[in-house]
């Protein structure tokens, strides 16, 4: 790899998308200019400017899939659940030891003298503000999860725990209790199961988001290559990115893309249609979930050609204002006090048991981390390129050090207090004799436990408008971040092809809650995860080579 440092002014800016450095940069120096393979046409006077292989091959494989996904359901439940059983048997470690190398790399940038480089050049400048960039990445993280789970996670950890553990006839633990479980001691049960939660949805997760979101936007900002994810190897396969190595690459980026989304989106759509019902009374069933995802699709398209700065980014803060809202009204409503306390002992907790609950050998509690660690891993790093493209996309002009703990820490605090809100009212309830959310659906229980608390139906329709908007957000965001992928690293491709992508994200949806409801999405996801992991062991050393061929101002 070739290294040639450059300035701004002695780059030529073209209408390619990526923004040539603003002060010093280490410019890769090759030939290849970005969207020198497309294809461009106006057909029917609609302008396409496509990345021939990896969209045919990409459009193909998927359309085939939603395809067969609905011809052949029972089939398709069958493939689902044998490799999702496969994994669970023989891929939890791998899952588990990756996940803790990208946060240990991730805390390792920030406190090393790498932390001062700046995305976008020496002199580059935040295209957002820091509010409007935090509900970017936020709203586009982990949004629609965060309204799924924030109460029914800790419910499922807390009663597990609590009834502790039991053995099977072939020695193998039957129950679901994380760790050791804390059998018959309400407290600890209580403390164990936040614990448990709070390892999904912290430190970890986020660090995977990092990693892809760095990585994109180094090689992309201040080296001068495509933002698709081939480039993030350029150091390892040098211009053989610009083949099918590269090709293979960017198709499995828009796989495992485009199930992880798909996963969120019918979590999405399964958690309103349960609101609706329980609101209006609307009924469920598949044609209620095959109308809502198709009514909030044609919603994110017009989104979607409103662009970033009108779509998303509005979306994204009235997201922000709703949600700290009814965050607001759950922790002032509820059980204040033992949400702010139980907030710095949640941290206390996670951190103590972070090392057990992570730990990948040796395991005994094999249904909490294959059938929940596994799963989220999975889902997490198929959502993944998503999330870090976009993010990349939003963060130029911030320093490494700046970016990692923006990206990594903030949002592992904003996650530890909003579970701790909603869990610890949820539990709060179970332990004073209403068990209504802990024994309903988990699409339900969000809505059973504002049921207890004043103002219901103001509250559970804000809890649906959520859902809705961060389905919205999610389709919008990924439907851009695809889009760039298949267009050969142009971030300012037609629109026309972002809608597409817009309608096959909620058709993938619809195919995979009718071939097998929420469990396809879950076996989905572990499995669209499991070799884009490979490639982001492979980007750890890759965005640490990037990183050390930058110019580095300053002192630490």
């Amino acid at each position: 790899m070739e290294i040639k440092p450059e300035t701004a002014s002695e780059i030529p800016v073209e209408s390619v998308g990526v923004p040539a450095p603003e002060g010093a940069a280490n410019l890769i120096d090759t030939d290849y200019q970005i969207g020198q393979d497309n294809y461009q046409a106006r057909p029917l006077g609609v302008s396409i400017d496509i990345h021939g292989a990896v969209f045919a091959v990409s459009s193909l494989v998927i359309l085939g899939f939603v395809v067969l996904t609905l011809a052949l359901p029972e089939q398709a439940t069958a493939t689902f659940d044998g490799a999702k059983n496969w994994i669970n048997s023989h891929a939890t470690w791998f899952y588990l030891l990756s996940a803790n190398v990208f946060v240990v790399l991730c805390l390792g940038l920030i406190l090393s003298p790498l932390g001062r480089i700046r995305i976008g050049g020496a002199n580059a400048t935040p295209d957002f503000s820091r509010v409007s960039w935090f509900s970017m990445l936020f709203a586009a993280g982990m949004g629609i999860g965060l309204m799924f789970y924030g109460v029914s996670e800790p419910l499922s950890h807390y009663g597990t725990s609590l009834g502790g553990t039991s053995v099977g006839e072939a020695g193998m633990r039957t129950d679901w209790a994380p760790l050791g479980g804390a059998a018959g001691d309400p407290q600890a049960a209580a403390s164990l199961g936040m614990a448990a939660t709070l390892l999904h949805w912290s430190l970890h997760p986020w660090a995977m988001y990092a990693i892809v979101a760095l990585s994109l936007a180094i090689f992309s900002y201040n080296k001068g290559l495509p933002m698709t994810v081939r480039s993030i190897f350029y150091p390892i396969l040098g211009e053989r990115i610009w083949g099918w190595p590269g090709h293979l690459v960017d198709i499995l980026a828009v796989f495992a893309t485009l199930f992880g989304l798909a996963t969120s989106l019918g979590y999405g759509a399964e958690q309103a249609t349960s609101g609706l019902n329980h609101l209006f009374g609307i009924g469920g069933g598949d044609t209620t979930l095959v109308l809502l995802i198709t009514g909030i699709t044609a919603v994110a398209v017009v989104s979607i050609v409103a662009g970033v700065d009108k779509g998303v980014k509005r979306l994204s803060e009235l997201n922000m204002i709703l949600a700290f809202l009814l965050l607001m009204f759950v922790v002032f409503v509820g059980p204040t006090l033992l949400i702010f306390t139980g907030f710095f002992s949640n941290i206390a907790n996670y951190l103590g048991e972070l090392p057990f609950l992570s730990n990948p050998f040796g395991r005994e509690d094999v249904n909490y981390s294959q059938g929940w660690t596994t799963f989220y891993w999975g889902w997490w790093i198929s959502w993944s390129p998503f999330v870090g493209m976009f993010i990349a996309r939003v963060s130029r002009g911030r320093t490494v050090r700046e970016f990692l703990v923006s990206v990594l820490l903030i949002p592992t605090t904003v996650s530890i207090f909003w579970f701790t809100a909603f869990g610890t009212t949820a539990i709060k309830q179970v332990q004073e004799g209403f068990d209504g959310a802990a024994t309903a659906e988990l699409p339900l229980q969000l809505f059973m436990m504002l049921g207890e608390l004043p103002l219901t139906e103001i509250t559970s329709f804000i809890g649906i408008v959520l859902v809705i908007v961060f389905f919205i957000t999610s389709s919008d965001s990924g439907s851009l971040v695809i889009d760039t992928i298949t267009a050969g690293g142009k971030i300012d491709a037609p629109k026309p092809q972002r809608v597409f992508w817009g309608i096959i994200e909620g058709a993938i949806a619809i195919a995979l809650l009718l071939g097998g409801g929420l469990a396809a999405l879950q076996a989905v996801a572990v499995s669209a995860g499991l070799p884009f992991t490979l490639l982001l062991l492979a980007g750890c050393y890759a965005i640490v080579m990037g990183l050390l061929s930058e110019p580095r101002p300053g002192r630490l």
